[in-house]
């Protein structure tokens, strides 16, 4: 690999690029049972469950997915919250020769349409409290785009309800996660416990999917319409995982605190996975609990722990911070958003950690840039990652940038996704020919310094980021015109002191509605989409400003809302 920059700052123990086992996903977690059966793999709530049994109910519940009809390449939705039942049923449909759609479990029915009819999936995967708003999105449904089967697990089919001590889970939690709800009905199809299919013990069939199949298809979404699949197929993340695994230099003796969810592209690769191929152990929390995560890691002797700074701030703002022992870690990192230089000083001071931050896409499999342990930068995405090549062009000249001049971010490596699932349209528009080499267009805008280490200094995308959740306005605008009192709507971010971002929109009621309020239109907002898109502000106005071929000028309610801020 050609030198650049940044190699002068590269870990003197690791090589610029690598080469990626030619194996499935799955090898790595079959591998890790055979070497460490015993070894806890998966905690949750005090039950431990080791890696040969990790991998045996995987291997079950490949069976039962054979069983119903699940084939080499069929799309499969995987809906829950962190739960061991996650990872095993991700290990699963990987073994079943299956692709893993992962889905936000926030998502309600008229988003979940789109998850069931575009990757044309027949069976799903869920928990039971969501499991009945996926049932209503499927009847919803024409009868041809159906779901044929879904297999339903309770959270408590992985911990025990009276659990106490410092593995209980929150006491806000104790209804949502002990409730057994009953199985929802499909129009046309099957509904079978969790327990049930493990319980049949069908035989898995033969695992003959390889580096170059298809593995994951996470959606992601962008500028207009609706979410797009990201192809990604086994050997891409591979990659990061074994290069994560490395840079991070985590072994067999990790401890993994997994709250960064595992729908989302960093908890599936540089989390779980990365976890899985070094047998490390996944301390597993359902959503995010600062005194429950500050237990944990004192309890379990957490080593590593992926993470978006928000989580950081408010665990360091806990009354009962100083009860916690954070000693035993030595990895702390994340994205998402920016870490505040204060609160990595104190991070520092009190426990020699460096916070690492780093950059990726669901398009780059998790972190086309990381910083490297030993010579970090602070609000700074990083350095390219193992095998990695990343440029900044002039998004219209596609000619490279000189040192500290702003363009966008182009990437090339084995971790970039193959394409957008059935849009060949938006394939070739994603990707340009630069030196030779097809570079993947980041779409966000960056700087590189005389070091090599890149910055991000604005977005080509409108994109919005609340607490690290990306927020796509057309996606939520297409969501708001359902809403009978909407004549039109547009959809900016606004400052938020914690989440750095929130949404708002700006709204022309139509003539018949005008009683309506922003409390009306936040309700409705509440039934019908993730909590994370929902508009903290409504303005209402007459009329919403236009191009003069009629596009609504989005910048400047931008711009005017930037404005208002200041």
């Amino acid at each position: 690999m050609q030198q650049r920059p940044h190699h002068k700052f590269w870990p003197k123990r690791l090589p610029h690029a690598i080469t990626v086992p030619a194996t499935s996903l799955w090898h790595n977690l079959a591998t890790s049972a055979a070497r460490y059966p015993n070894k806890p793999a998966l905690v949750f709530f005090g039950r431990v469950l080791s890696y040969r049994e990790f991998a045996a109910q995987a291997e079950r519940l490949a069976g039962a997915l054979h069983a119903l009809g699940v084939k080499r390449g069929d799309r499969v939705i995987l809906d829950m919250q962190n739960c061991p039942q996650l990872v095993i049923a991700h290990f699963a449909i990987l073994r079943a020769n299956a692709v893993v759609v992962p889905v936000n479990p926030m998502n309600r029915a008229e988003e979940l349409k789109h998850y069931i009819t575009d990757p044309d999936a027949k069976v799903a995967i869920i928990t039971g409290d969501l499991a009945g708003e996926l049932a209503k999105a499927s009847n919803a449904l024409p009868r041809e785009q159906q779901l044929d089967h879904m297999i339903v697990t309770q959270f408590t089919d992985a911990f025990d309800a009276d659990v106490s001590g410092d593995d209980a889970p929150a006491p806000a939690w104790k209804d949502w996660l002990t409730t057994r709800h009953p199985l929802p009905e499909l129009a046309h199809g099957k509904v079978v416990a969790w327990t049930d299919a493990l319980a049949a013990n069908h035989a898995p069939p033969e695992h003959v999917v390889g580096a170059n199949d298809m593995a994951l298809l996470p959606y992601t979404s962008g500028t207009t319409g609706l979410p797009k699949g990201c192809v990604h197929h086994h050997s891409s993340l591979m990659h990061n995982a074994v290069a994560g695994q490395m840079w991070g230099g985590s072994t067999s003796e990790a401890v993994v605190l997994a709250v960064v969810p595992m729908f989302h592209i960093t908890g599936v690769v540089s989390m779980m996975h990365t976890a899985v191929l070094a047998a490390a152990t996944l301390i597993i929390m359902p959503r995010w609990d600062r005194d429950v995560a500050g237990r944990l890691i004192s309890r379990w002797k957490v080593t590593a722990w992926t993470n978006i700074p928000t989580m950081v701030i408010d665990l360091m703002a806990s009354p009962n911070f100083a009860s916690y022992d954070l000693s035993s870690m030595n990895y702390i990192g994340g994205g998402g958003a920016a870490m505040p230089q204060a609160v990595a000083q104190r991070l520092f001071e009190q426990y020699g950690l460096k916070y690492q931050e780093g950059y990726g896409l669901t398009e780059t499999a998790a972190p086309s840039h990381t910083n490297p342990s030993d010579h970090p930068k602070q609000q700074c995405l990083g350095i390219p990652f193992m095998s990695t090549d990343a440029r900044v062009v002039d998004p219209d000249t596609l000619q490279e940038m000189p040192i500290g001049e702003s363009g966008e971010i182009i990437i090339h490596g084995p971790e970039v996704f193959q394409g957008y699932w059935k849009r060949p349209d938006a394939t070739a528009a994603a990707f340009v020919e630069f030196e030779g080499k097809r570079f993947f267009r980041s779409g966000d805008m960056g700087r590189m310094d005389e070091e090599g280490y890149f910055f991000i200094t604005d977005r080509l995308k409108r994109m919005i980021n609340a607490s690290g959740f990306k927020v796509w306005p057309a996606e939520v605008e297409l969501l708001m015109f359902r809403h009978p009192a909407i004549q039109e709507a547009c959809v900016i971010s606004t400052k938020d002191a914690y989440r750095g971002e929130s949404v708002k929109a700006v709204v022309v009621l139509r003539p018949t509605h005008k009683d309506t309020s922003e409390q009306d239109i936040i309700d409705w907002c509440r039934e019908n989409m993730a909590v994370y898109k929902i508009p903290r502000k409504v303005q209402f106005v007459d009329a919403l400003p236009k191009s003069g071929s009629g596009k609504v000028m989005w910048r400047l309610l931008q711009e005017d809302e930037a404005a208002a801020g200041k």
